[in-house]
């Protein structure tokens, strides 16, 4: 059998799109690894763990353009210029972001420029931090006692205010995740509850998952804000709201 790790790149393919995953590093897809083992630059995000970082080869540009709540490095249309910049260059350019690139991580935004320069470009995907913290939490995000479905929400927009269909989404036998929701927790909550979500609902908050510095609280939604206050939780966080949560104390094993 072939081995995976020992095939040519594309020689068309311009820039990589990497999802790096939540985390850990092992957690990398064969491919992305190889990518990155052959970068001649490395635009990178503040999710990429050190670990992830420690495989680029030393020769390669290494720039960041991490984005916090309200402080971005660098501004969306630059990230895409440079893109478009360093593959006008010939340089073998690498896109890699934590997670997934097109699960709430912006990556159909910074290929647009690309596809419009006639840039060709490829999108490797990640585990997602849905995926991975809730696997490293021991939190299945369906079950079939529990939860027929799972819904996939952003707790942050560009507006600044959660404005989600509360309605739909305080439906009983069914696992929310909110990614970059912890600024918005107290919101979440409030607006779940009132609209029918039973106020004991066990809510999971996994920081740092999948990383040697997660930690997993327990809680409810009318226990959250109190929980966050007292524990001083830190981003990144996922936060699973569901009857599922509850099987935490017998699935764990991280």
């Amino acid at each position: 059998m072939t081995d995976p790790l020992t095939l040519p790149l594309s020689k068309t393919t311009q820039v990589y799109l990497v999802g790096a995953g939540p985390g850990d590093a092992e957690l990398l897809t064969l491919k992305a690894y190889k990518v990155i083992q052959k970068a001649e630059v490395v635009l990178y995000d503040r999710l990429v763990s050190e670990e992830i970082m420690a495989l680029i080869p030393e020769s390669a540009e290494k720039i960041y353009v991490g984005k916090a709540r309200a402080n971005h490095a660098v501004e969306q249309s630059q990230i895409s210029q440079l893109l478009v910049d360093y593959a006008n260059q010939g340089k073998k350019t690498i896109r890699l972001k934590g997670g997934d690139p097109f699960i709430f991580g912006r990556g159909g935004e910074e290929l647009e420029l690309l596809a419009q320069h006639n840039i060709n470009f490829e999108v490797i995907p990640g585990i997602t931090a849905a995926s991975g913290c809730s696997t490293y939490s021991g939190i299945p995000l369906t079950h079939r006692d529990y939860s027929q479905s799972v819904r996939f929400i952003t707790g942050h927009l560009k507006s600044g205010h959660v404005n989600l269909n509360w309605k739909e989404l305080a439906l009983d036998q069914q696992t929310l995740v909110f990614y970059m929701g912890l600024a918005g927790i107290q919101e979440i909550a409030e607006h779940l509850i009132q609209y029918g979500r039973n106020p004991e609902t066990p809510v999971g908050i996994i920081e740092k998952g999948t990383t040697q510095d997660q930690k997993v609280y327990v809680t409810t939604l009318n226990g959250i804000e109190e929980l966050v206050k007292k524990e001083q939780v830190s981003p990144p966080t996922i936060i699973i709201v569901g009857e599922v949560v509850a099987l935490h104390e017998k699935l764990k094993w991280k």
